[in-house]
């Protein structure tokens, strides 16, 4: 994708000096992201484009209308996330915007997977026009695993092959998103192979998801279609990747920390031009205090990564793997999306320009964002049955006597990474009894799409001490997920949950706690992005309260429900084998 000038010849003419350029930039130092130098420059804009860099200037600027001092700033492209969820952000695309272009973010690559699972092809049209017209680029790559794993779970909506030709005709679609059915890929079947073959068709390149893999896995997968991976946190797997001529998509995100291990695998390379920076899932509250890919872009360079690289991994990469032409430079052609930084390793945002337009200054934003009003915003999208105290009670098969043999879904650390582990537990009353277990906790996936259908199983190692743990954010099918301990507070939350459209509750002793209510899709709100993110704060320190002594608890039940992330998982419709796409009984025969 190439984003036109409104008027070529002019733009050449004002690079060549015969016409008065908008304004020219002087006093900066320029970082050429295509041979690596630094030098003094004076860069020229016109109608949003750079028309033209003159090094090491000997004089003062000719034809410019205007003049703007970089008082001796690094002037940078501006940020680009190679691959982000803006529904994790828990804030509307609008909102987002708003919390992120201070930072430098001046485009983000979004897949809105996360609302196309619970409202369809209605809500990926909504987040792009939602997108549209803001101080930012929001390219869309079009969901291609809705739900994730057919058969395995079941969302609020199922894409195919003629969807994605339906979507590809939007203005601002570039990609189709992370195929996560990597085994659908490589094993070929019919589905995944038909939504990839209509991506290609309608000139899409394709990000990929591919955790854990390595050797023949990738290369069968690269053949495929897949350019790009983000799920890339395991030593050895991003070499495996880039050797493959994929663009591993480093990931620092509010609950993956993956930099470390991806830079350990690539730091002795001598290339490393597939190697592009993104965020994934970074919260409201995390954003405003702490940044977004501006972040990942400190810590890659605090890991030892040279600055002028990093800063082509957060800039001209993602534009070259997403093929967007004349982005991720300052240089003739390109649009105007630049930074004026003070430092390179601090990387301290002074002024953010958006196709020629100072849109931020000194963490501020600019240019007001209108609130315009979307009918998606205002749907209820939890539909989800009543339910009683005892349907929050785990029965015992018949006849099992005082003991039962269950599967339990086993977190090995406080990763999303899930086994299914066999144990004998008692049984009191006709129910599983954990009370003596410390570990253990029940865990329910309930349909909130209208089926009735519902999972109750067990979950060792998730770190919740007491009450209850609930949400509508559960990847990527969004059913109302809970953890808890007792039935009480479960029902406390699960009520809640309906009654506020969605988001994470937290309850003890039967009491609800604190809730985070989203209700635009169950997974964001349009409110202010600091009011969000003050929620986030309150949700985070109730779940901490609970036990969930973590960076990051908000998540820790989002994945529970994943059937694309080893090695199990529960979703709506049982336990679930990952690897062997089968379900697995959560009472075995005993």
């Amino acid at each position: 994708m190439k984003i036109q000038p409104r008027n070529k010849r002019e733009l050449m003419a004002a690079a060549l000096g015969r016409i008065e350029c908008d304004f020219a930039v002087t006093n900066c130092r320029y970082l050429n992201l295509f041979t690596g130098e630094e030098y003094p420059a004076t860069v020229y804009i016109h109608d949003g484009f750079v028309v033209h860099v003159e090094p090491n200037p000997k004089s003062a600027p000719e034809k410019a209308k205007q003049v703007v001092d970089a008082g001796g700033r690094y002037i940078l492209p501006g940020l680009i996330d190679a691959h982000v969820h803006i529904e994790s952000s828990l804030m509307t695309p609008p909102v987002f915007a708003s919390a992120v272009v201070p930072h430098g973010v001046t485009c983000v690559i979004t897949d809105p997977h996360e609302i196309g699972n619970v409202l369809g092809e209605e809500a990926v049209v909504y987040m792009h026009d939602a997108g549209s017209d803001l101080p930012m680029y929001q390219f869309i790559d079009i969901p291609s695993c809705v739900p994730s794993v057919p058969g395995l779970e079941e969302a609020g909506a199922s894409f195919d092959a003629s969807v994605i030709d339906r979507l590809a005709k939007l203005p601002h679609v570039i990609g189709l998103a992370e195929v996560m059915d990597f085994l659908g890929v490589v094993d070929g079947e019919d589905r995944m192979m038909e939504i990839i073959d209509a991506a290609e068709r309608n000139g899409l390149y394709l990000q990929g998801h591919l955790p854990a893999g390595f050797g023949r896995l990738v290369s069968a997968y690269r053949i495929g279609g897949p350019l790009t991976c983000h799920e890339t946190g395991r030593p050895g797997e991003a070499l495996d990747k880039l050797r493959a001529g994929m663009y591993v998509d480093a990931r620092e995100s509010s609950m993956c920390y993956n930099l470390p291990t991806i830079w350990n695998d690539v730091k002795d390379l001598p290339w490393r031009d597939r190697l592009s920076l993104c965020t994934d899932d970074r919260e409201a509250d995390d954003i405003l205090a702490n940044g977004q890919l501006d972040l990942v872009l400190r810590n890659i360079i605090k890991l030892g990564m040279d600055p002028i690289e990093a800063i082509r991994a957060a800039t001209l990469h993602p534009a070259q793997e997403a093929g967007l032409e004349n982005l991720g430079a300052v240089a003739p052609g390109y649009v105007a999306n630049f930074l004026l930084v003070d430092d390179l390793e601090q990387f301290t945002v002074h002024a953010v320009y958006f196709e020629g337009r100072e849109v931020a200054r000194e963490g501020r934003l600019l240019t007001a964002i209108p609130r315009r009003q979307f009918a998606v915003e205002q749907k209820n999208s939890v539909n989800a049955p009543d339910l009683t105290l005892e349907d929050f009670r785990l029965r015992a098969p018949a006849g099992c006597g005082d003991r039962v043999r269950i599967n339990v879904l086993t977190y090995g650390d406080y990763t999303s990474l899930t086994r299914i582990e066999s144990e004998e537990l008692p049984v009191k009353d006709g129910f599983v009894d954990i009370s003596g277990d410390d570990e253990l906790c029940f865990a329910m996936v309930v349909n909130r799409y209208g089926t009735g259908n519902r999972t109750f199983g067990l979950v060792r190692g998730f770190g919740l001490a007491r009450g209850a743990d609930g949400s509508t954010i559960s990847h990527d099918c969004h059913n109302l997920t809970l953890v808890f301990r007792d039935p009480e507070s479960a029902l406390a939350v699960y009520n809640q949950l309906r009654s506020v459209g969605g988001g994470i509750c937290a309850a003890e002793n039967g009491k609800v706690v604190c809730t985070l209510a989203l209700p635009v899709g169950g997974l964001m709100s349009a409110d202010p992005a600091e009011q969000t993110a003050a929620a986030a704060t309150a949700m985070k320190q109730a779940l901490r309260e609970l036990g969930l002594e973590m960076t990051n608890p908000l998540l820790r039940i989002a994945t529970l429900a994943l059937p694309v992330v080893p090695a199990a998982k529960f979703t709506d419709l049982g336990l679930v084998d990952v690897m062997k796409k089968a379900f697995v009984p959560i009472f075995p025969e005993n």
